[in-house]
């Protein structure tokens, strides 16, 4: 079996998960939750998303919570979500140095979400890149797996979007199961391809346990080489396309796993079930990560 033997971990709980939570977070509480992710050796993570707060409520306090996590970078890597070129300039004003971008591969997709085709979405990343050419951009493509709207996706779609990227200077993308539809042999397929035919980009995979198979896609992956996942503490942040199913992958779960494989990954498992305690106790929503649940107050 193929593994690589170390991976990376990128935490999105603190955008991905807070944003479909419904009562308004506290920033303190918010920077209390990625404080004890830093603590738990989390090195990796998104922490908010320049969002209009009319579109994101849960995302008004982007400006003061980025400016409050101030960690030097070899400690923290720090990535907000710029959806336009406003929300990069307030970004790299808070001291974010890179941001993520977000591009459907499917056509109806991208205009059901931002209102945009994605050749639009395409343009303002150019205006991006333009208007703040000193900010890292990392492309997430979503719906790269199927589509709610479109079924199936094709891989020139995925494609497309990389060489849209690419030609933009970018070199790290984030294929996204957004609906949690993949399977362990179309993510190793997708896996294989992309590393055969961009073999100098960076490759994320973002992918969702709706059905059951987050860990087992996050398996087939790395034996094709990826060696980079994106996760959410407890688990936080459903799938919009399923009321009540799990979305995204808990951290802790992926952290259970890679330990067990004995692949090296710098987080610290007691101190991550900490911090998701502590979600649990501050953030009103259900966590759904294996690991938190099968622990009790106490053994936390």
């Amino acid at each position: 079996m193929r593994l690589p033997e170390k991976v990376k971990i990128i935490e999105v709980g603190p955008r991905d998960g807070f944003q479909n939570v419904k009562d308004f977070i506290d920033t303190a509480d918010k920077k209390r939750i990625i404080d004890s992710l830093v603590d738990a050796g989390v090195r990796d993570m998104e922490i908010t998303s320049f969002v209009h707060p009319k579109a994101v409520p849960q995302m008004a306090d982007a400006m003061a919570l980025a400016a409050s996590v101030d960690y030097p970078a070899e400690r923290l890597r720090k990535i907000a979500l710029a959806p336009n070129a406003r929300g990069a300039r307030n970004a790299m004003s808070c001291g974010v140095k890179e941001v993520s971008y977000v591009i459907s591969a499917s056509e109806a997709h991208n205009k059901a979400n931002v209102n945009r085709t994605t050749e639009e979405s395409a343009e303002e990343l150019r205006n991006i890149r333009e208007a703040v050419p000193e900010l890292k951009i990392r492309l997430d493509i979503a719906t790269a797996f199927g589509c709610p709207y479109a079924g199936n996706v094709s891989r020139e779609q995925v494609y497309k979007l990389i060489d849209t990227g690419r030609a933009a200077g970018i070199e790290e993308f984030v294929l996204c199961d957004t609906i949690g539809i993949a399977n362990p042999k179309q993510t190793a397929m997708l896996a294989a391809d992309v590393r055969q035919s961009y073999p100098d980009a960076a490759f994320t995979f973002h992918l969702h346990n709706t059905r059951g198979l987050g860990l087992a896609n996050i398996l087939a992956a790395m034996q094709e080489g990826i060696d980079s996942f994106e996760s959410s503490v407890g688990g936080l942040g459903g799938c919009p396309f399923a009321p009540g199913a799990a979305g995204n992958v808990a951290t802790e779960d992926l952290v259970n796993m890679l330990d067990y494989m004995e692949i090296a990954h710098g987080v610290c498992q007691e101190k991550l079930l900490k911090a998701a305690a502590l979600v649990r106790q501050t953030v009103h929503a259900e966590l759904t990560g294996n690991m938190l649940n099968a622990c009790t107050y106490d053994n936390i």
